[in-house]
C-alpha cells in the first residue's frame, strides 16, 4: 500500500517542494510562535501557485482548525504585529480549505460566518496590502460557501446579506464582490434575504436606483440587469418611482438595439406587477412615457409572434405581456387613469393587433406544448383581454375557443402541474429569483371573465356548450367551494377564490337566462343546486361576505324554477334551509331609518347592505323575482314564508315608513312576493290581512295586492 502512495507523494513534493518544507516545519513546531512562523510560510506558498485537492486537504490535515479559530478570534498579537494580520492568515487557511465543498460545508467552517461577515464592513487603513488580502479571502469564503446547496441559508442566518449591502453602501475595497455575492443570494433564496435584511437591501435599491437614474454610460444598461433582482418581493419604495421611471425613459425613448431594450422592458414589467401604475407619475409625462412603453410591448409582440417559426424570446415575450395588462387596466379605468381619451383609442387599436398575435400563435399550440410556462402566459394575457372587450376579433376569439376549454380542463384535471406553471410563469415573466412573485390564479380563473361575457351571446356561448364548458365550471365551481367549506381557514384564501366563485356564479346566471334547456338536462347542474342548497345557510350567516351570499342565493333561486320537480326541491330539509336562508338575504336588504324633523321614518338600506349596494342590487332584484316565480311551483314554500313571518314583517316594514322613500321598483318587487304568496296559500292572505295589507296595498297603489286580499 505504502508503494502505491509513494510516486504520489513525490509528484506532489516534485511539484512544490517548498510547500512540502512549509508543512514539515509546521508539523515540527514546538510552539505558537514557530506554528504561527510556519503557517505565515504555508500562506504564502499556497498564494504564490495553485494546488491541486489532494494538496489542500494535506494542508487542512497538518493545520486542522484549531489554530485558524485562534488566529481569527485572539485579541492579542505578538509586539510589532497588527492584530488584522493574524485574522488575515485564519481567512487565508479557511479561503484554502473552503476551496474544497466539502470543507466548506463543515461546522468549524459554518460557525465562522458571523465573524466573517464582520470583516466586510470593519473599520481600517483602506491601503494596508494585508486588509485587502483579508478581504479578498474573506469573500472567497463566503462565495464558497454560498455555492453550496444549503449555504445561502447559512449565511443568511449568519448576518452575511446586511453585512454585504453594508459593504456595498460603503463602497469600500471588494464593494464589487459584496454585490455580486448579494445577486447569487438573492437568486437562491430571495425570500429569507428580505425577511432577515428588509431595511439594508432596501438602502441598496435606493442606491443602485440613484445610480441608474444618473449613468450616462454603458453601465445602465447592466443596472436594468441588475435592479429586477433588488426590487423587494413586496412593495417597492415610493421614493425609488422618481429615478426608476427617469433612468427607464431615457433608455426606452432611445433608438436601441434589442439587446439594450429588452433588459430595460423587464426592469419595466417587474415594476408593473409590483406597482401597478403607480411609480409612473401623473401628467403629460407619465402618461406619454405608459403609452410609449405599451406600444414597445405591443411591437415586440407582434413581431415575436406573428412570423411562424420564428425563435421566439419567451422572457421578452412575456414580460410585455405584463406591460400589455397594465395597458389595459389602464384604458379601462375611468377614475385617475393616466391615460387621455385619444391616447386609450391608439392603445386598444395597437393591443387589439397584439392580442391577434396571441390567438395567431396559440392556434398553432399542440398538445406536447400545452404544459409550457409560454403558454400559460399567453392565455393569461388573452384571458385579461377578453375581461374587458369580446366585441372585436370575434370570428378569431371563436376559432379558439375550443382550445382554450381543452387547455383549461387539462390544467384542471392535473391541478398540482398547473399551480406549478404558475409558478414558472412567474419566473419566466418578470422575476429572474425564486420563488418570485406569483401569477394569481389557474388557467379556468383566468378566462372565467371572458367567458361570462361570451356567454351572453349566442354564438360563442354554443360553443362553449358543444365544448363542454358548463361540465367543467360546475367541477371546477365546486372544487373551489370546498375551499371555503367549514374546516377550511379562509382567513388565508386569496381574494382570487371568493372573485372566482362569483363570477362561476354569473355564468351560470347567464345559461339560466338563456339556455334553461341545458340546466334542466345535464347532470352537473342538479350536482350544483345540491351544493348551493346545503351551503347558502351558513354563507348568510358570515361577516363580510355578503356579495357571495347574494350570488349563491339568487343562482339557486332562478335554477329552483327550473328543477321544481327535482325530489331535492320537494321539502326536503335541505330546500327548507335554503329557502329560509334566501328569505333572510332577501328580508334583510332594507330597515325603517328615523329622520331628523319627520315624525315618519324612511325606507332605507341596511348598513350592511349599504356599502355594496351598487353590486348587490340587480341580483337583489333577480332574487325577489326568482323567489316570486318559485312559489305557485313548490307548495310548501308559502307556509314556509309564512313561518318565517317575512310577508308580515314585510308589511309592517312598509307600513312604518312614507310611502314617498320608498321606489317604484321597489313597490314592484315587494307586491310580487306578496301576491304569489297570498295566492298560494289562504292562511297567508289571513296573515296579511291581520296585518293591515289592504290598507298597505292602497297606500302603494299595489292594485294586484289589493284584489287578491280582497279575495275570501
Amino acid at each position: 500500500m505504502a508503494s502505491d502512495c509513494e510516486p504520489a507523494l513525490n509528484q506532489a513534493e516534485s511539484r512544490n517542494p517548498t510547500l512540502e518544507r512549509y508543512l514539515g516545519a509546521l508539523r515540527e513546531a514546538k510552539n505558537d510562535s514557530e506554528q504561527f512562523a510556519a503557517l505565515l510560510l504555508v500562506t504564502k506558498a499556497v498564494k504564490a501557485g495553485d494546488i491541486d485537492a489532494k494538496t489542500r486537504r494535506r494542508i487542512f490535515d497538518a493545520v486542522g482548525f484549531t489554530f485558524p479559530n485562534r488566529l481569527l478570534t485572539t485579541k492579542e498579537a505578538p509586539d510589532g504585529c497588527p492584530d488584522h494580520v493574524l485574522r488575515a492568515l485564519g481567512v487565508a487557511l479557511l479561503a484554502c480549505f473552503c476551496s474544497d465543498p466539502e470543507l466548506a460545508v463543515h461546522p468549524q467552517v459554518l460557525n465562522k460566518i458571523p465573524i466573517l461577515s464582520t470583516f466586510l464592513t470593519a473599520r481600517g487603513d483602506p491601503d494596508d496590502a494585508a486588509r485587502r488580502s483579508m478581504i479578498d479571502d474573506t469573500y472567497q469564503c463566503l462565495t464558497a460557501v454560498a455555492g453550496t446547496p444549503r449555504g445561502p441559508r447559512h449565511l443568511i442566518a449568519g448576518g452575511t446579506v446586511s453585512a454585504l449591502c453594508q459593504a456595498y453602501l460603503g463602497h469600500g475595497y471588494g464593494f464589487d464582490q459584496a454585490l455580486a455575492l448579494l445577486v447569487g443570494l438573492l437568486a437562491a433564496a430571495e425570500t429569507q434575504c428580505w425577511k432577515e435584511a428588509e431595511p439594508d437591501l432596501l438602502a441598496v435599491l435606493r442606491g443602485l436606483s440613484e445610480d441608474f437614474q444618473k449613468a450616462e454610460d454603458a453601465s445602465k444598461f447592466e443596472l436594468c440587469q441588475l435592479l429586477p433582482l433588488f426590487l423587494p418581493p413586496t412593495t417597492v419604495p415610493p421614493e425609488c418611482y422618481r429615478d426608476l421611471q427617469a433612468g427607464l425613459a431615457r433608455i426606452l425613448g432611445s433608438k436601441l438595439s434589442s439587446w439594450q431594450r429588452n433588459p430595460a422592458l423587464k426592469l419595466a414589467a417587474r415594476l408593473a406587477h409590483a406597482c401597478g401604475s403607480d411609480w409612473i407619475p401623473a401628467g403629460s409625462s407619465g402618461s406619454k412615457f405608459l403609452a410609449l412603453l405599451v406600444n414597445l410591448a405591443c411591437v415586440e409582440v407582434r413581431l415575436a409572434l406573428e412570423e411562424t417559426g420564428t425563435e421566439v424570446k419567451e422572457d421578452v415575450v412575456t414580460a410585455c405581456y405584463a406591460l400589455m395588462e397594465l395597458g389595459i387596466q389602464e384604458c379601462t379605468r375611468c377614475e385617475q387613469s393616466l391615460l387621455k381619451e385619444p391616447q386609450k383609442v391608439q392603445l386598444v387599436s395597437v393591443m387589439k393587433e397584439a392580442i391577434g398575435a396571441v390567438i395567431h400563435y396559440l392556434l398553432q399550440v399542440g398538445s406536447e406544448k400545452q404544459k409550457e410556462p409560454f403558454v400559460f402566459a399567453s392565455v393569461r394575457i388573452l384571458g385579461a383581454w377578453l375581461a374587458e372587450e369580446t366585441s372585436s376579433l370575434r370570428k378569431e376569439v371563436c376559432q379558439l375557443l375550443p382550445f382554450l376549454v381543452r387547455y383549461a380542463k387539462t390544467l384542471y384535471e392535473e391541478a398540482e402541474e398547473a399551480n406549478d406553471l404558475t409558478q414558472q410563469v412567474a419566473n419566466l415573466a418578470i422575476s429572474p429569483t425564486t420563488p418570485g412573485p406569483t401569477w394569481p390564479g389557474d388557467a379556468l380563473r383566468l378566462l372565467l371573465p371572458g367567458w361570462c361575457h361570451l356567454t351572453v351571446e349566442d354564438g360563442p356561448r354554443e360553443i362553449l356548450i358543444k365544448e363542454g364548458a358548463p361540465s367543467l365550471l360546475c367541477k371546477y365551481f365546486l372544487q373551489q367551494w370546498e375551499l371555503t367549506s367549514p374546516g377550511h381557514d379562509t382567513s388565508v384564501l386569496p381574494d382570487s377564490v371568493e372573485i372566482g366563485l362569483q363570477t362561476c356564479c354569473h355564468i351560470f346566471l347567464n345559461l339560466v337566462v338563456t339556455a334553461p334547456g341545458l340546466i334542466k338536462r345535464d347532470a352537473c347542474f342538479t350536482s350544483l343546486m345540491n351544493t348551493l342548497m346545503t351551503s347558502l345557510p351558513a354563507l348568510v350567516q358570515q361577516q363580510g361576505r355578503l356579495l357571495l351570499a347574494a350570488n349563491v342565493a339568487t343562482l339557486g333561486l332562478l335554477m329552483a324554477r327550473l328543477l321544481s320537480t327535482s325530489p331535492a326541491l320537494q321539502g326536503t330539509p335541505a330546500s327548507r334551509g335554503f329557502f329560509a336562508a334566501a328569505i333572510l338575504f332577501l328580508s334583510q336588504s332594507h330597515v325603517a331609518r328615523a329622520t331628523p324633523g319627520s315624525d315618519q321614518a324612511v325606507l332605507a338600506l341596511s348598513p350592511e347592505y349599504e356599502g355594496i349596494w351598487a353590486d348587490l342590487q340587480e341580483l337583489w332584484f333577480l332574487g325577489m323575482q326568482a323567489f316570486t316565480g318559485c312559489v305557485p311551483l313548490l307548495p310548501w314554500l308559502a307556509p314556509a314564508a309564512l313561518r318565517s313571518r317575512w310577508p308580515q314583517e314585510l308589511l309592517q316594514l312598509l307600513g312604518s315608513v312614507s310611502p314617498n322613500s320608498v321606489k317604484p321598483e321597489m313597490v314592484a318587487a315587494y307586491q310580487g312576493v306578496l301576491v304569489e304568496l297570498a295566492r298560494a296559500n289562504r292562511l297567508c292572505r289571513e296573515a296579511m290581512r291581520l296585518q293591515a295589507g289592504e290598507e298597505t296595498a292602497s297606500h302603494y297603489r299595489m292594485a294586484a295586492l289589493e284584489q287578491c286580499l280582497a279575495e275570501p
